[in-house]
């Protein structure tokens, strides 16, 4: 997360959720095409200060300093577009939002909202389970509470 530790608490975020874990080769190509998307993403005809990337072998992470120039709604079309290619590209989903994750020992496990839930219901799932909060909007949360406890996290109301 290097380049993003030079962003400040208020740049925005978005987390986008793969259905499945990269490989380390995905991750490696994954990375170097959002690194050359962030450097000529445009809003308005600015260049913005933005950076993308792989977190966790899970989420793709999009930032923007929006001190300087604002994501605007065609830039963040051009986003999702190209979000859209990857997904195609690496036959993943990336735009299920009922998707749940979560450490499971040392690894994340994605599930359904349903498998999720039961999980909790069976107790392999409980309020102390970690979980991975895809819809945080700004880096300070993402620092912070991008991963946090279950019962901390409004998935909780989903089991």
């Amino acid at each position: 997360m290097t380049a993003m530790q030079h962003f400040p608490d208020h740049a925005r975020v978005w987390v986008y959720q793969s259905n499945r874990p990269f490989t380390p080769d995905e991750i490696e190509s994954l990375n170097r095409q959002l690194g050359n998307f962030a450097r000529q993403w445009v809003s308005h005809n600015q260049l913005l200060k933005a950076s993308a990337q792989v977190v966790f072998d899970r989420f793709i992470v999009l930032m923007v300093d929006e001190g300087q120039v604002g994501a605007g709604g065609c830039s963040i079309d051009r986003s999702v577009a190209f979000l859209k290619d990857l997904q195609a590209q690496y036959g993943m989903d990336l735009f299920d939002r009922m998707l749940f994750s979560y450490l499971d020992g040392e690894k994340i496990t994605t599930l359904s909202r349903d498998a999720f839930a039961k999980g909790y219901r069976d107790g392999t799932i409980h309020d102390a389970t970690v979980v991975f909060d895809p819809l945080i909007s700004d880096k300070l949360s993402f620092d912070r509470a991008f991963a946090k406890p279950l019962s901390e996290s409004w998935m909780k109301r989903m089991v």
